[in-house]
């Protein structure tokens, strides 16, 4: 694949195998920040989704609403984005991620006091229902027949999940009451960018008290709208022959010709947030890795690239039960116990209790939000002459 986004055609067919090492260009320049030149292209090259305008009054009605309420918003990014090949998409490349970091940091970001915008892949992992969806029990195991009087059949949870179903169903119902979570889906890498940024703009009259928790799984590259087929990428060539048109494969069955597709970097509007889109809120990133040489040192180029106020670091084989946050002045790690550890990747032990990363994270990001909100608010009266309360 290649970054440069010039030399091959997105749906270039050819019978050359080219080495791995050569898969990616090792010239392309590293990724730099979006500048407001990137966005007018972006954006105004690519299509807008069709659901923009009702999602961002949805969003500005919700915004309002807490606004009122002198309420801290959080808007959390969750799941991975798709990379569309064809314009009536059939294929697509995918980012690895079933939003789990995200479903669950909104339920304690709800517990925390906070309203939750939860812009999600569609059919990723939703807070509350996640405890029952996507699990490696069917919903139905969870169910069974009450004893009923004459014909009428009841349908309740079983008694060992009656606690926890009890639990989870108050919390919904309590957030759904009091219009504390607002539910956005996207799909692809460019309706993600879209919604991102009206939703930005639109939580501008939150000031400090927006919080923007960034934790979905984002394509760093992308086919050009105006290099992607229109139509599925067939795996051979066809002719036009006495008006139909035939399959043309002349090596004979299972040798369909290679698809090579060359992708253009992602513009990284994470500067754009900060500076201009959102520029009052906290602004909190993740970076994923599988090298535990490179963590830190990719939480603090981020840092420095985009100037936003914290990265939470993690390794994909340790995401469950430890992470770091890397700030402007430090870093520290987050770690569940040592059993816990053992419970993610074993299964629940017997008497422990099923922990969980988030429950450690979210409250140190609410923390440090507050102490932001904080500093705002003590540089404003003393500017004016007066204290802090």
């Amino acid at each position: 694949m290649s970054a440069s986004g010039s030399s091959i055609n997105t749906a270039h067919v050819t019978q050359s195998s080219p080495a791995i090492e050569n898969a990616i260009d090792r010239s392309a320049p590293n990724f730099t920040a979006a500048a407001e030149k990137d966005e007018t292209t972006y954006f105004d090259t690519n299509p807008k989704p069709a659901e923009l305008e009702e999602f961002s009054r949805i969003a500005e009605e919700f915004v309002n609403l807490h606004c009122s309420h002198q309420r801290r918003v959080v808007l959390v990014t969750s799941g991975g984005t798709t990379v569309p090949l064809e314009n009536q998409t059939v294929r697509f490349i995918d980012n690895f991620s079933a939003g789990t970091r995200g479903a669950t940091s909104a339920e304690y970001f709800l517990e925390a006091g906070y309203a939750v915008i939860f812009l999600h892949r569609q059919f990723s992992l939703l807070p509350y229902s996640r405890h029952y969806s996507h699990s490696t029990n069917c919903f139905l195991d969870f169910l069974a027949e009450a004893p009923t009087d004459g014909s009428r059949h009841t349908i309740v949870a079983r008694e060992e999940y009656t606690a926890k179903m009890i639990s989870v169903l108050r919390k919904y119902k309590h957030a759904k009451r009091e219009k504390l979570l607002l539910l956005l889906p996207f799909t692809t890498i460019t309706s993600y960018l879209f919604l991102l940024r009206e939703l930005a703009m639109k939580m501008r009259p939150l000031g400090g008290k927006a919080l923007f928790y960034l934790a979905a799984a984002v394509s760093d590259f992308f086919v050009p709208r105006e290099r992607m087929a229109e139509h599925k990428i067939q795996s051979g060539e066809f002719a036009e022959k006495d008006g139909e048109m035939e399959f043309i494969n002349p090596a004979g069955p299972g040798s369909g010709k290679k698809l090579i597709i060359d992708l253009d970097p992602v513009p990284k509007f994470l500067k754009r947030l900060v500076e201009s889109w959102a520029p009052e809120g906290m602004i909190v990133s993740f970076k994923l890795e599988t090298d535990p040489k490179l963590l830190i040192k990719k939480c603090t180029m981020a840092l420095k690239r985009y100037s936003h106020h914290l990265v939470i670091g993690n390794l994909l084989q340790h995401r469950k039960y430890e992470v770091v946050f890397v700030d402007q002045e430090s870093t520290s790690w987050l770690r569940l116990p040592q059993n816990a550890e053992e419970e993610t990747n074993g299964g629940k032990l017997p008497g422990k209790q099923n922990l969980e990363i988030e429950a450690l994270i979210v409250p140190e990001v609410v923390r440090r939000h507050g102490a932001m909100i904080w500093h705002v608010v003590a540089a404003t009266r003393s500017s004016i002459g007066g204290l802090p309360d």
